[in-house]
């Protein structure tokens, strides 16, 4: 694969904050980066540069001739125009009935249905699809996606999954979703100053780059423990040596000294530093913390859910999901007394304590200084009966002294998630609530919570995007479905497979528990076999199908008939599916033959 970008020895600071230095590597054709790091290490800065909407300190990046790059940044807005006027108003060169065309294909995959729709109006989610399609737009070489399962619900990650895995562009995505990472790359690049070029780079998925880390990471341990050893022989020999110095024995002095300050240089790479987070538990011992009863809700005339039960004891691990406007926020804060039921009972023990995860962030103050955020009352906090200055309390969530004085408005959103956390810490708690307490973080924040939540005894429940968090702490799923259904699920992963899955998916991946998981049969049975022989026939009409819809959707005359050309686009995508499971299943059974 030939190469496409490269980074050379590039560095960038901001005042006396160094974000990465010296850091190089090369982007090819196939290349599916994921982007990852802590919060602060330039992820986001990495990519404007390369976009040329910043400027690096010092270095270069070297691009192949006429490289097309499209971008999605973090937090898209748009003006008030419609959805295909945004994808058009870029200065794109080319017949404007194609133009209009291949616009109308990429809204129609990211499954807009009203083409007409006022981009500001969008949520957050759908302005990520259309920012995603405008990048498209310019059928770039290489596409730049930051943070793009933000503000996604999780059918919304699952599309973009999907979209990314079909497109043959190379990528390079920030993302903090360990699942979503795992489907979508081939190589992890993770932007730290504790590695010797600033960057580790690792061939394949997110879980490759897991193992590849920790084996690193005990290498560099190793090294240190051996380098130890022999300084400490080195020092020893100098405090014994004699005054006077012979040529060889200068040379070894020479040794010596590198090999301390290679040491010093692996024991400060090796530091690294992690958000400590202990959530406090108020160590009650009430059998059941909560009972509700047949709760109901709705706004307006849409009913949001009805005869919800729920029973939360010391230890109880819930998680509550479901597609966008099901209600699961409102059920939060139903069950934390924020809002009433229309219908329905709460019981809590006596003296409940619980404390509430805002997703909005709305309890924290923008114009107050970071000290005042962190310790409203003084100098110092009191956690679990112990007295800690705000210095410390500030290093715990890794803010730097020297930024206590700055305004919580200038931080970034994963830093706001901190200090939110670091109060969430000082009440002792028997319930946690927890609306979206991952956004913005890095995945080495999301492991230290993932530990403290696990290690929680009191309840919690627990709404989140983050598929990965939400399966390695629940231990019981609520899904909240359309038209006020409701159903409990073991995990995450049988709630998906229940309600987002096609039908014709589900058979092949859902199996009832009690039956035994059968081994399936070498040899292909005579039906099998017939299929397999005209399979090439059924894709080759699936491919004339879609070239057909395609043609069809050339026609001016089409777009002049929005609600022809909204159908002909579902038509279209409903045909890329069927050509897809085709030839997974030809796939399928040709690897058959081969074994039988």
């Amino acid at each position: 694969m030939s190469a496409l970008l490269g980074i050379h020895s590039l560095s960038k600071s901001y005042g006396t904050q160094v974000l990465f230095c010296d850091i190089s590597f090369t982007v090819s054709e196939g290349d599916r980066i994921g982007l990852v790091g802590p919060n602060g290490a330039g992820k986001s800065t990495l990519l404007k540069i390369i976009m040329g909407l910043e400027h690096e300190d010092e270095g270069h990046i070297s691009k192949r001739g006429s490289l097309r790059i499209g971008y999605a940044s973090q937090a898209p807005e748009f003006p008030s125009k419609s959805l295909e006027e945004v994808l058009l108003d870029q200065n794109l060169q080319g017949d404007p009935v194609e133009l209009l065309t291949r616009a109308r294909v990429l809204l129609g995959k990211a499954q807009f249905t009203d083409l007409s729709q006022n981009a500001s109006t969008l949520s957050g989610g759908w302005k990520k699809r259309l920012d995603i399609a405008r990048a498209l737009m310019q059928e770039p070489d290489l596409l730049l996606l930051d943070e793009p399962t933000n503000h996604l619900d999780i059918e919304g990650i699952l599309w973009l999954e999907k979209f990314l895995c079909r497109e043959k562009t190379a990528y390079i995505i920030i993302s903090h979703d360990r699942y979503f990472l795992d489907k979508v790359t081939n190589k992890i690049i993770e932007l730290n100053p504790c590695y010797p070029d600033g960057l580790f780079i690792s061939k394949g998925n997110m879980s490759a780059y897991t193992l590849h880390k920790e084996a690193f990471l005990e290498g560099q341990a190793e090294q240190e423990r051996s380098l130890t050893s022999l300084v400490r022989g080195e020092i020893d020999w100098l405090r014994r040596s004699p005054k006077a110095r012979t040529t060889k024995s200068e040379a070894r002095i020479t040794k010596a000294n590198k090999m301390i300050e290679e040491l010093a240089q692996i024991k400060k790479r090796n530091k690294t530093e992690k958000v400590n987070i202990d959530f406090s538990a108020s160590e009650r011992e009430t059998r059941k913390l909560l009972v509700a009863k047949n709760l109901s809700k709705s706004f307006g005339e849409k009913k949001l859910f009805s005869g919800v039960d729920i029973t939360l004891s010391p230890g109880t691990r819930l998680g509550i999901v479901g597609k966008n406007g099901t209600g699961k926020t409102t059920l939060l804060k139903v069950l934390a007394g924020k809002i009433p039921p229309d219908m329905g009972t709460l019981k809590c023990a006596e003296d409940l304590r619980l404390v509430y995860f805002d997703q909005h962030r709305e309890h924290l103050p923008q114009n107050i200084s970071l000290k005042e955020a962190l310790c409203p009352t003084g100098d110092t906090v009191n956690y679990r009966g112990q007295s800690i200055h705000v210095n410390g309390w500030a290093k715990r969530f890794l803010f730097p002294v020297d930024r206590l004085s700055m305004p919580v408005k200038c931080l970034s959103g994963g830093e706001k998630a901190r200090i939110l956390i670091a109060r969430l810490m000082l009440a002792p708690a028997d319930l946690l609530f927890l609306d979206e307490p991952t956004n913005d973080l890095d995945i080495q924040t999301l492991e230290v919570i993932e530990e403290s939540l696990r290690e929680f005894p009191g309840a919690l429940v627990l709404i989140t995007h983050d598929r990965c968090l939400m399966d390695n702490v629940c231990t019981q799923i609520l899904g909240l479905g359309e038209g006020n259904e409701q159903q409990f699920f073991a995990d995450y992963g049988q709630w998906e497979r229940a309600c987002l899955l096609p039908p014709e998916k589900k058979s092949s991946q859902e199996k009832p528990i009690s039956e035994p998981v059968k081994t399936p049969t070498k040899k292909l049975s005579f039906k099998e076999q017939k299929e397999l022989e005209g399979m090439e026939k059924a894709i080759m009409n699936a491919e004339a199908e879609i070239k057909s819809l395609q043609k069809q959707l050339e026609n001016p005359e089409v777009h002049a008939n929005s609600q022809k050309s909204q159908e002909l686009y579902h038509l279209l995508a409903e045909a890329e599916q069927k050509l897809e499971t085709l030839f997974t299943r030809w796939q399928e059974l040709e690897e058959r033959t081969k074994k039988s």
